[in-house]
C-alpha cells in the first residue's frame, strides 16, 4: 500500500496561494503572489534532502502542473530536474489530452476513488505538490498520510488555506521539524 504526502509552503497564517511568482495564482484577486521567494535560498536544499530525494511519484493539480510542465523540461539539467521530469505525475484534470510533459498521467472522473485506488498499488510514495483544491479533495476524503509543511515567517492577510473553513477536526503526530536560519520552519506531521 502507498502513502500519500502533501508537500506544501505556508504562511504563518495558512496560506498556501502563489508562493513562488507574483502572478503565479491570483484567484480571488490574490495580490500577494511570490511571498516565498525571498526565502528560497537555503530552504530549497532543505526541500530536496528531507522530501524530494527518496524515490516519489508526484501528485498535481492541473494549475500546479501546469506551471511546473512549464518549467522543469526547460530547466537547467540537473539531479532535481532530471528526478522531477522522469518521475511519474498524476494529474487531476478535466482535460487529460492536453498532458505533453513526459510520463504524465491524466486523473478524470471521481478523483477521491482514483486516488484511493492508486494508494493501494504497489510503487514509491505519492507526493502532492501545492495544489490547493486537491489538496482540499483529498483532505474530505482522508487520503493524505503525512503533511510536509515548510511555513515561511509571513502573513498575507487572505488567499488560499491548506486547512480551510470547514476542515475535518483531527489531531497530527510531528515525526519531523527542523529550522532554517531566515525563519522558515520545516515540520511533517502524520496523520495516523
Amino acid at each position: 500500500m502507498r502513502q500519500l504526502a502533501a508537500l506544501t509552503f505556508v504562511t504563518l497564517d495558512g496560506v498556501m496561494q502563489s508562493p513562488g511568482m507574483p502572478d503565479e495564482d491570483p484567484s480571488g484577486g490574490f495580490t500577494q503572489g511570490g511571498w516565498a521567494a525571498p526565502y528560497w535560498e537555503g530552504i530549497m536544499a532543505q526541500v530536496e534532502r528531507h522530501a524530494m530525494s527518496e524515490p516519489y511519484d508526484m501528485v498535481l493539480g492541473r494549475t500546479t502542473y501546469d506551471i511546473f510542465a512549464g518549467h522543469w523540461p526547460k530547466a537547467p539539467k540537473s539531479a532535481l530536474s532530471d528526478r522531477l521530469n522522469a518521475a511519474c505525475k498524476y494529474v487531476a484534470t478535466s482535460d487529460p489530452d492536453s498532458l505533453k510533459w513526459e510520463n504524465s498521467h491524466p486523473i478524470t472522473g471521481n478523483i477521491a476513488e482514483r486516488f484511493r485506488s492508486l494508494k493501494k498499488q504497489d510503487g514509491p510514495l505519492l507526493q502532492v505538490h501545492g495544489s490547493a483544491r486537491l489538496i482540499q479533495t483529498l483532505m474530505a476524503h482522508e487520503l493524505i498520510d503525512e503533511y510536509r509543511l515548510w511555513i515561511f515567517p509571513i502573513i498575507t492577510g487572505g488567499g488560499k488555506r491548506l486547512f480551510e473553513d470547514g476542515s475535518t477536526p483531527s489531531q497530527l503526530k510531528l515525526t519531523r521539524s527542523e529550522p532554517s536560519e531566515n525563519g522558515t520552519m520545516m515540520q511533517f506531521y502524520r496523520t495516523r
